[in-house]
């Protein structure tokens, strides 16, 4: 079984099963029918569910049944996954360093002065709330 903690990577998934996360994190616990009605292409129910189950099989969804439908949930949540692929791609490319990182969001123009204190300051108050 794999560990969540270390191996679900958005990177990790196709095309249709990153659309189907993208659902399930918008909207909250769903069926497989809930998805095939707003995904935005037509497919059969049996394929959403397909894609439903790999997922769970990537431990990026659960289910519970409720008289023998499936209701699925994102195991965890948006940021948590994303925090992860960003941790992953700072130690491959950054050898781990948050601020050799945060410089080349700077000075490649991903992320600018006011937006960067913008976050400096939601760090601040996370910090001062604990």
């Amino acid at each position: 079984m794999r560990n969540t903690t270390e191996s679900n990577n958005l990177a990790d998934l196709g095309d249709l099963e990153r659309e189907v996360m993208d659902l399930v994190w918008q909207y909250g616990p769903c069926t497989a029918e809930d998805v095939r009605s707003r995904i935005g292409r037509r497919l059969k129910e049996s394929t959403i569910r397909t894609v439903l189950r790999r997922l769970e099989e990537k431990n990026y969804v659960t289910h519970t049944v409720d008289t023998r439908t499936f209701i699925y949930a994102a195991a965890e949540s948006r940021g948590k996954v994303a925090a992860r692929g960003v941790r992953r791609l700072m130690d491959w490319f950054c050898n781990g360093s948050v601020e050799e990182l945060l410089v080349g969001m700077v000075d490649s123009s991903v992320l600018d002065k006011k937006e960067l204190k913008r976050l400096a300051g939601k760090i601040a108050k996370a910090k001062g709330g604990k």
